[in-house]
């Protein structure tokens, strides 16, 4: 669902570390939309998933130049494009990720798995009509980005978790991120863990069934009391 915004967006500073920093830019929104730079390999700096805000351009020019915008869930286009077309880079989708491409007014840039000479690499994390979700990792650096299936806001957690699972996906939790062994997770919504990552991430897989009626009830009387 749009988000209603008036006036420029207010950014927060978040989940800043040596080689990348995030933002939220309505920070009095109930979502938390997070958005990142990840600084490659080579130097470049990838911006994710972003939404933009007075102060994004300065905030990114301390880490370098842009390489490129990425696309990482089918519905987080937000203001990706604007924000390629403002650097004169490209938007990079992965290339199994359909109906995004093409409601971006930017040139674009399709992914397999390796996001150029970053050292980050895109991985299908979910992909069926309604969702189509991937994870950006990079060894080099030990970070991991999870756009939607993973998130630190109270919608997401249960009880004192700091980490959870979507509640669509509690049932069915998508344990492929077990693969990964990051040092860091930094998520679409709400701050990252910076952290014993791969302990928080196992941890949030381990409790997401038995833990989905809690949440579910949190959530119900959240939106009761408004």
């Amino acid at each position: 669902m749009p988000m209603k915004e008036s006036g420029p967006a207010r950014m927060r500073e978040i989940d800043r570390y040596d080689g990348g920093v995030g933002w939220i830019a309505y920070p009095e929104e109930r979502m938390g939309r997070a958005s990142h730079a990840v600084v490659g390999e080579n130097g470049g700096v990838w911006v994710l998933d972003p939404v933009d805000a007075d102060g994004v351009d300065a905030l990114l020019s301390e880490y370098g130049d842009l390489a490129g915008v990425v696309v990482l869930l089918d519905r987080h286009k937000r203001d990706a494009a604007a924000i390629a077309r403002r650097h004169d880079v490209s938007v990079y989708v992965p290339d199994w990720m359909s109906g995004v491409a093409s409601e971006l007014d930017a040139p674009i840039e399709r992914v397999h798995v390796d996001l150029g000479d970053s050292g980050f690499g895109i991985h299908k994390l979910i992909d069926n009509p309604l969702w189509q979700e991937a994870a950006l990792y990079g060894e080099h650096d030990g970070t991991l980005v999870v756009p939607e299936a993973l998130g630190t806001v109270e919608y997401f957690t249960a009880g004192d978790a700091t980490l959870g699972v979507h509640p669509a996906l509690r049932l069915k939790p998508p344990r492929t991120l077990r693969r990964f062994t990051p040092e860091r997770l930094l998520v679409g919504h709400g701050e990252g863990v910076l952290q014993d990552a791969a302990k928080e991430i196992s941890d949030a897989l381990d409790r997401s069934r038995r833990s989905a009626p809690r949440l579910y009830a949190q959530t119900a009387r959240s939106m009761l009391l408004g």
